[in-house]
């Protein structure tokens, strides 16, 4: 089969598998509620004790406090990413709260929060 042909069919299939996965809705960004960020924490990290899960009002991220301290738990897509609070930085954005943290695997996030959320989870994402 020559590459031209090749490379179309290629090209074809995976633009129509993104297609399909956007029309059938699952590239939709996971909305949490407080027994979804639960379980997506003990996906995550499976011995830790919850204290307390608190859901941000456009249901894209969660502050989750647990006996080892804080953690975030945001939409990443479909799925959740979760982070225990301890070697980050925290910076006012225009939407919310830009997370820094120094972890490759995960560098960063912007929190979209009201100005209410805002100051409450700053006070709340420090380290213990």
């Amino acid at each position: 089969m020559p590459l031209e042909i090749l490379l179309i069919l290629v090209i074809g299939g995976i633009s129509a598998i993104a297609v399909i996965l956007h029309l059938t809705g699952r590239s939709d960004r996971a909305v949490l509620l407080p027994e979804d960020a639960r379980a997506a924490w003990h996906r995550h990290f499976p011995d830790d004790m919850i204290l307390g899960v608190t859901v941000a009002q456009d249901g894209h991220a969660a502050l989750v406090e647990t006996e080892q301290g804080p953690g975030l738990l945001w939409s990443f897509g479909a799925d959740t990413v979760g982070r225990h609070l301890r070697d980050f930085d925290l910076f006012d954005h225009p939407h919310g709260l830009r997370v820094l943290f120094h972890d490759f695997t995960a560098p960063q996030v912007t929190l979209h929060l009201s100005p209410d959320e805002r100051r409450d989870w700053q006070a709340r994402m420090t380290p213990r």
